[in-house]
């Protein structure tokens, strides 16, 4: 039976969010029942859903969400990556004000059925649980890419981008009451990566043909592809691709300089699993199986 899904994405800023839509629609294992997306230019961002959902030809519902974070200035005011969409048929309209409303009736629906995956800042998801605060407990899961847990990576300072881009929204999540919650933090997602070259010859199939064309904008920029995203999706169908621990999540909310900061002790008896090793040729095995020329 196909595992039901939610995606909070902020796609458009890092191209992993738009590999990670792929490789959903691209499983058949997923039940994706809608996506949301966080931050600036929020709708600009739900166009860029749509160009996937149309080119996989799956009829996704779809709703932009928060563009501010609770506290702080705004991170990611644009959506760069939207320049691609002029190459890819896309909805334009989508229902306003309604992502946050959309999310709690869908997981209410199908109570302890739905994997809530989150894959950009929290905005949206704290937004959910502070609304409605009996819907942790209804997930079938809830799995992050967030955090920085036992190590820090090169070129990303101490705290990671989707943890620190509304700190607030991130202490409110981790402390949620989920049965099952699992983060899959940068120290784990970094060592999952692909040069320019590769990505141009591997995503010549249909599916992965848009987020080629949004991977330029980012090449631009950037000489590598990191794979944080999927990788946390994957996770969620293939529990052989990264080894967790349990233990407690604790969010940096005083300092400035520090806040998003992700505290992690192991404790066989807490709340949190997360993830500390990784097996990078089998999530590139699983991957690229669902994506045939």
């Amino acid at each position: 039976m196909a595992i039901k899904v939610l995606l909070d994405t902020d796609i458009g800023s890092d191209v992993d969010d738009a590999i990670c839509l792929a490789y959903l629609l691209a499983n058949p294992a997923c039940e994706l029942l809608g996506i949301t997306t966080v931050t600036g230019e929020a709708v600009e961002r739900a166009k860029m859903a749509s160009a996937q959902c149309k080119m996989a030809k799956q009829d996704v519902p779809i709703y932009p969400g928060c563009e501010r974070p609770i506290f702080v200035e705004q991170k990611q005011v644009t959506a760069p990556q939207a320049t691609a969409l002029t190459r890819w048929p896309h909805e334009k309209e989508f229902p306003k004000g309604e992502a946050i409303e959309f999310m709690r009736r869908t997981i209410r629906k199908h109570p302890g059925e739905v994997t809530l995956l989150a894959i950009g800042p929290l905005t949206n998801v704290a937004a959910l649980f502070m609304a409605d605060q009996e819907i942790p407990s209804l997930l079938r899961s809830l799995v992050l890419m967030n955090g920085m847990f036992t190590r820090r990576v090169a070129n990303w300072g101490p705290r990671e981008w989707n943890a620190f881009g509304d700190p607030a929204a991130t202490g409110i999540v981790y402390q949620a009451p989920v049965k099952k919650f699992q983060a899959v933090g940068i120290d784990v997602t970094a060592g999952v990566t692909m040069p320019p070259e590769e990505v141009r010859k591997r995503f010549d199939v249909p599916m992965l043909r848009p987020v080629r064309d949004f991977a330029e904008v980012w090449f631009q920029h950037y000489p590598v592809m990191y794979f944080h995203d999927p990788l946390a999706a994957a996770v969620i169908f293939d529990d052989q691709i990264c080894g967790f621990d349990r233990g407690k999540v604790d969010v940096e909310l005083t300092s400035e300089r520090l806040a998003g900061y992700t505290y992690w002790k192991a404790d066989p008896q807490g709340p949190h699993e997360v993830a500390l090793r990784v097996d990078g040729q089998r999530f590139f095995d699983h991957f690229f199986s669902f994506f045939k020329a």
